[in-house]
C-alpha cells in the first residue's frame, strides 16, 4: 500500500522594505498553505508577555533602549520553529535581518534536517511606499510613520537586510513579486511564484 500524496512542506521567508505589505501577504500565504506566519515581533511579544526566560532577557535589553542581541533573537526563533504547528512549514517575516542571522537560521534548519523552499521578495517603488506610509501615519496617528522615520527604516533595510537577497539569490531561492499591485493581485502572483 502506497502512502498518500502529500503536498511538500513549505518553508518560506518574505522580505521587502518597510511598507511593502509583508504582514498583509504573510497572513494570506499562511492561511492558504496552512502554515504559521511567524514574525519576530510576535515572538518577542509572546515571550515577554509569558515572562519566559528569553522574554525576561529580551526585556532587560529593551528596557534600556538597546537592541536585543542576535543570540537572544536566534534562540527565540529556534524555539518557535521547534513547535508542532511549524513542523510542516512556516513563513518567516522579519527574520533573518542580518547575514549572521542567515547563518543561524541555516544551522537551525540543518539541525532539523530541512531547508528553505523559497524567499518571496516584494519589490516596490520606495517613494510611493513612503507616501503610502506617511498617509497611513496621518490616518492612524502613528508617530513612527513620519517621513524622516520611514526613510531611516528604509535605509536600515538597505544596509542590513538587502544583502540577504544576494545570498538567497545565489542559492536560487528568490521569487520576485511586484508589490505595487493590488493586495489580491500581489497574493495571486506570490502563489503562482511558489507553484513554480
Amino acid at each position: 500500500m502506497t502512502a498518500p500524496d502529500r503536498t511538500p512542506a513549505r518553508r518560506l521567508l518574505i522580505v521587502g522594505p518597510p511598507g511593502a505589505g509583508k504582514g498583509t501577504q504573510a497572513a494570506r500565504i499562511a492561511e492558504a498553505l496552512s502554515i504559521p506566519a511567524i514574525s519576530t515581533g510576535d515572538i518577542f511579544r509572546a515571550n515577554v508577555s509569558r515572562k519566559t526566560e528569553l522574554g525576561v532577557l529580551a526585556t532587560s535589553y529593551m528596557d534600556k533602549g538597546e537592541y536585543v542581541p542576535d543570540e537572544v533573537t536566534n534562540d527565540m526563533v529556534a524555539d518557535r520553529l521547534s513547535q508542532a504547528d511549524a513542523a510542516d512549514g512556516f513563513l518567516l517575516d522579519g527574520y533573518p535581518r542580518t547575514l549572521a542571522q542567515v547563518d543561524a537560521l541555516d544551522a537551525m534548519l540543518t539541525a532539523a534536517g530541512t531547508a528553505l523552499d523559497a524567499v518571496i521578495l516584494l519589490q516596490v517603488d520606495l517613494d510611493e511606499v513612503v507616501a503610502r506610509l506617511v498617509q497611513r501615519g496621518k490616518e492612524q496617528g502613528r508617530a513612527d510613520d513620519a517621513e524622516d522615520t520611514i526613510r531611516r527604516r528604509i535605509d536600515v533595510y538597505a544596509e542590513q537586510t538587502a544583502p540577504l537577497v544576494d545570498v538567497y539569490e545565489q542559492r536560487g531561492l528568490i521569487r520576485r513579486v511586484d508589490g505595487m499591485a493590488s493586495i489580491d493581485e500581489v497574493n495571486a502572483a506570490i502563489m503562482e511564484a511558489l507553484a513554480r
